[in-house]
């Protein structure tokens, strides 16, 4: 009777889990991976979950974390569902594999962080793996497959063959194979450093082949018109390699020139540098001055920097200009040096009448008084003071300042000294110095009334000025 219940709660049992869609995938196993009480589901978008089934485990570094859940099909893709518990720290971009546990063992899936590029934020609930995060090993049965077709007719055969020849070809030069595996190594070692180069070469070449084919058709024509080039360039070998003869001839001439003048250069550039560096040091103000240069004496400030200041002046105004004159007015002599006599002196009455002047060391007192107070009276233009003075004397006054009516012609003295009206000693006037438009007349011309109001019109200054120099600076300035 015990075994008739039991087996009776088993067919209703069944017949209610049939009824009820379950299966036995969706009852808990004992031992099974704990989730928690509020596990997070991830989706994985696999290719192939092979023998993959629900209840199978989550593991992260070996460690399982959850279950597999639900596995459906969506298109030509499997979705296997995955619960796992919310304390699994693993970023964004996860990747999901089948693994197995050992060679005939089941199947679970790996979660892990991504090799490279792991992003900040962590897996969320409901996040999903797409297919390029996620893959699998490959099966027994794959592997056994593959070594089947390299034992049967796969070429193991000749493997033996293979090693025949190459001890027959390595007998006696073993020094030599190893050093070109050493080379080999030491190259392919290169290669590895350069290997960001090499990268940079190819993707440098590609880009040249692109713009090469986008010139393709200007290449094609070069191509066709390099036969005629080359003809023409063959026609003309014989002026070529003239035109090279001369040249290695020129360049001698050349060398030897800079050889010989090497030190005339470098005192020329030597003499040159103090007159660039005063030019660089001008600066602006060379180059300010320009304005000056080119319009000079006509300048801003004389025609007007602009209608306003060009209306405020007045034909007749003159430009700011000073002139330094030196003049030389020192050929009258104030005295006759002489020092007073320590022995017995000449006096003015012994003086001789004809003759040079005695040594004026041995003159008096008397003597000396009476030729200063001459020269004195000729500075004021007076020869009275020098009459009755011996001839000796007014020789000497003679040589140092020929005064009209005093002297002669030749600087000699006039016997005797005529005692006529007093001529007036010329004094020589200062130089008249004529600059260009310097000193300008009035614009007015004679008789006009002073108080004349209005300017002059253009053709009263083009009867006083130069009509062209008129016509250049007045308009704007007077009333036609």
């Amino acid at each position: 009777m015990t075994r008739l219940k039991v087996l009776v709660l088993g067919v209703l049992a069944a017949l209610f889990l049939s009824a009820c869609d379950a299966s036995v995938y969706s009852l808990p196993l004992p031992g099974g991976p704990d989730v928690g009480e509020d596990p997070m589901t991830v989706t994985v978008e696999f290719a192939d979950v092979l023998d993959l089934v629900p209840q199978s485990t989550v593991k992260v570094n070996d460690v399982s974390v959850g279950k597999v859940s639900a596995i459906d099909l969506e298109g030509y893709q499997a979705r296997v569902t995955l619960e796992i518990r919310r304390d699994v720290d693993l970023p964004g971009n996860a990747v999901a594999e089948l693994r197995q546990t050992s060679l005939l063992g089941e199947k679970f899936v790996e979660l892990s962080a991504p090799d490279e590029g792991a992003i900040a934020s962590r897996l969320q609930d409901g996040a999903v793996i797409p297919i390029e995060r996620a893959g699998r090993n490959p099966e027994v049965e794959e592997v056994l497959g593959a070594l089947s077709l390299l034992l049967n007719g796969g070429g193991v055969a000749q493997l033996k063959t293979i090693t025949q020849e190459l001890n027959l070809a390595l007998e006696g030069r073993e020094d030599s194979a190893r050093s070109v595996l050493r080379n080999l190594r030491t190259f392919t070692g290169q290669l590895d450093e350069n290997k960001a180069d090499i990268v940079a070469a190819i993707e440098s070449l590609n880009r040249l082949a692109l713009a090469a084919e986008k010139q393709l058709p200007t290449i094609d024509r070069a191509l066709e018109e390099l036969p005629s080039a080359l003809d023409s360039i063959d026609r003309q070998r014989d002026d070529l390699v003239e035109m090279l003869a001369a040249l290695n001839e020129l360049s001698s001439v050349a060398v030897d020139v800079i050889a010989r003048s090497k030190d005339a250069t470098i005192t020329s550039l030597e003499r040159l540098d103090p007159v660039l560096t005063q030019l660089a040091a001008s600066g602006d103000d060379f180059t300010n001055a320009f304005h000056v240069f080119l319009t000079y004496p006509f300048v801003d400030e004389v025609v007007g920097r602009d209608p306003q200041v060009a209306r405020n002046l007045h034909m007749g105004d003159y430009t700011n200009l000073s002139i330094t004159l030196d003049v030389d007015l020192t050929g009258i002599p104030t005295t006759i040096p002489t020092t007073l006599p320590t022995e017995a002196c000449i006096p003015l009455s012994a003086l001789p009448q004809d003759g040079p002047l005695p040594d004026t060391s041995r003159l008096c007192q008397d003597a000396l008084d009476a030729i200063n107070d001459c020269l004195e009276g000729l500075r004021r233009g007076d020869v009275s003071a020098c009459v009755g003075l011996p001839g000796s004397v007014i020789s000497a006054v003679c040589q140092q300042a020929p005064v009209p009516g005093l002297c002669g012609g030749s600087g000699t003295p006039t016997l005797p000294v005529p005692t006529p009206t007093v001529p007036t000693v010329p004094v020589p006037s200062l130089p008249t110095i004529t600059l260009p438009g310097l000193p300008r007349p009035g614009a007015y011309p004679t008789g006009a009334p002073p108080d004349r109001r209005r300017g002059p019109t253009m053709g009263e200054l083009a009867e006083l000025y130069d009509p062209a120099l008129v016509s250049l600076l007045v308009p704007g300035m007077v009333t036609r």
